[in-house]
């Protein structure tokens, strides 16, 4: 590449070029620069930026509440647009499994323009608002329409970002967030990281603005260490209401909701 279109790109606001979403979950050659136009970025990780930590398609290839538990632990790294990289350790996620799962966005199998990143090869972004004015943040995996929502991270870096991040949606004059409460609940941690709804449809194998790392010190959590309790905010959805596909670390201060009862059953 020469140096004049380097400059050029660097001076791009990327995010504001997309224009199309794809339409279809696999795509051969024709499709691929469709998805080119998904990335709210321009340019990509080379081989000799990748440490070996960075978590590739083989990881979020896997059962959906397999990749629930397997989160835990894992580290979300965004790189902001000034340059700096916000980090937070995945402490809770939620399951949810597609055309049987009652709760899911995909049940029955329903395809939508909302949520054909569900449909999307494993490791997929699923970005969705609600209440006109907050995102969530997910991610595909195994299984037809299934994917694991981000609910709660423990801030690792780039904290004083995140707190102004987080400033910049609340009402003026409101106390500052504690670090603990920086990302404990999927909207706060879309708006700690700005996570973006032009991330939508992006894939965290490859992406340059935003993937999940391995900690090399972090200690796997064992069965104990892990609670599974009922999703959040499902009442309305029968039994599927009830089922334990939850799942958070034990103890953690930034856990968003603490289950109690789960606890002392397990």
């Amino acid at each position: 590449m020469t140096t004049l279109k380097r400059k050029l790109l660097s001076k791009t606001n990327v995010c504001e070029t997309v224009k199309k979403r794809l339409h279809q979950p696999e795509g051969g050659g024709r499709d691929r620069g469709k998805d080119e136009e998904q990335r709210c970025s321009q340019y990509f990780p080379g081989e000799a930026d990748d440490d070996g930590s960075r978590l590739r398609f083989d990881f979020f290839n896997q059962p959906c509440v397999d990749l629930a538990k397997a989160l835990l632990g894992k580290v979300l790294v965004r790189r902001h647009s000034d340059g700096t990289e916000l980090r937070g350790r995945v402490v809770e996620t939620e399951a949810y499994l597609g055309g049987e799962d009652k709760a899911s966005h995909s049940a029955g199998g329903k395809r939508t323009e909302r949520n054909m990143a569900m449909f999307m090869k494993p490791g997929t972004i699923y970005v969705y608002p609600i209440y006109g004015i907050y995102l969530c943040m997910n991610i595909s995996s195994q299984g037809e329409g299934a994917a694991v929502l981000l609910r709660s991270l423990e801030p690792l870096q780039g904290q004083d970002v995140m707190r102004r991040l987080r400033a910049s949606k609340r009402k003026e004059g409101a106390k500052s967030v504690k670090d603990r409460e920086l990302c404990n609940g999927p909207s706060k941690l879309c708006q700690a990281l700005e996570i973006q709804r032009c991330f939508d449809r992006r894939d965290l194998a490859s992406d340059a603005d935003v993937w999940l790392e391995t900690d090399s010190e972090w200690v796997t959590p064992g069965e104990r260490d892990v609670v599974s309790a009922p999703r959040i905010g499902i009442d309305s959805h029968g039994e599927w209401a009830t089922k334990l596909l939850r799942f958070y670390l034990r103890g953690h201060r930034c856990v968003s909701v603490v289950d109690r009862v789960a606890e002392s059953n397990q």
